[in-house]
């Protein structure tokens, strides 16, 4: 979906306004068979896998992007440094492939998503990708039989994988204007409990643990080498940004003092293709780092510059105290 209709069905999805009511006949329809569905899980008509470790997902209740990535890579590194020995699970969004795959550091990132591969790349932690997340689970522990907790990245609403932690995160939209797909934003109907809720905006919608969103104070080459931000200060940058909200990313560049010559919007997962060039126009070529896993290929002079997000303590002790309790 082009960046402009990402632009308006989040602006549509705000309010209640003409266009959403005009959905509204279609939502109701939409949240009778989200019910039914879970109903029929909660029946035990349609069977849910249950795994011989702790599962934590982290996912949201909205379309598009609030963030989850960079949290499932703060959270792998918080358990890694607790002595858990992590496994992350993902469907592999947008990947041209189907089935269960292994995500290993020599994987087309068009094979297993762009996500999945920058997680393999950030965390070194074992990830599968599945259709049916269990599929996943299960090739990971067969694989990797010493991991002990799994991490899904994404999957509140697949409800044949039993989780013990669900973590929901949200963005400053909240939930929008409470309605669900196609009126407004929401996958599920709203409310409904989690046992960690956090925040990744500046301006939480209601209560949970708010966390923070920054850039990197450098940029990666291909090879993994670092260059400070500073250095690029005062010279013409081409910014490519091809997330749920590519402006956030412009942003956060020009707040570090770089100086935008010109900005790339494309729509989410955008799959980079040879001949696409970028940094032919008298700048420095900048994306970001879940970008930088498909352009590199086409773009080797590109430099990535990471997201990094920090939870507030109480958050982690809040999830640890969690773990403690699970009966694994």
């Amino acid at each position: 979906m082009p960046p402009d209709w990402q632009s308006l069905l989040r602006s549509v999805w705000l309010e209640r306004g003409v266009l959403a009511r005009l959905l509204w006949p279609a939502s109701w329809l939409y949240g009778l068979l989200v019910g039914a569905r879970r109903k029929l899980y909660q029946l035990g008509v349609l069977r849910t896998n249950h795994l011989p470790v702790p599962v934590i997902v982290v996912g949201n209740v909205l379309a598009g992007g609030t963030g989850k990535t960079p949290v499932v890579m703060a959270l792998v590194a918080h358990l890694q440094s607790r002595g858990w020995h992590v496994g992350v699970i993902s469907r592999g969004y947008g990947r041209l492939t189907s089935g269960c795959r292994e995500v290993t550091p020599t994987c087309r990132t068009q094979d297993v998503g762009d996500e999945p591969a920058l997680i393999r790349r950030r965390t070194q932690t074992p990830v599968f990708v599945a259709e049916v997340r269990s599929e996943a689970a299960h090739a990971l522990l067969q694989r990797y039989p010493h991991t002990n907790i799994l991490v899904s990245d994404d999957g509140l609403q697949h409800l044949s994988l039993a989780r013990d932690i669900e973590i929901g995160v949200f963005d400053d939209r909240g939930v929008g204007n409470g309605w669900l797909l196609p009126a407004g934003p929401l996958r599920e109907p709203w409310p409904r409990t989690f046992d960690l809720t956090l925040h990744t905006g500046a301006r939480p919608a209601f209560a949970g643990f708010q966390g923070q969103r920054r850039l990197a104070d450098y940029a990666l080459r291909f090879d993994g080498s670092q260059l400070p931000l500073s250095d690029f200060i005062g010279q013409p940058i081409v910014a490519v940004a091809a997330i749920a909200q590519p402006e956030a990313f412009f942003s956060m560049l020009h707040a570090q003092g770089l100086t935008l010559a010109r900005v790339v919007a494309l729509p989410d997962h955008h799959d980079f293709r040879a001949g696409e060039r970028f940094g032919d126009e008298g700048g420095i070529l900048f994306c970001t780092e879940k970008d930088a896993v498909k352009l590199w290929p086409y773009e080797p002079a590109a430099l990535a510059v990471p997201l990094e997000f920090t939870a507030p303590q109480a958050f982690w002790q809040a999830l640890d105290e969690s773990l403690s309790a699970c009966p694994k």
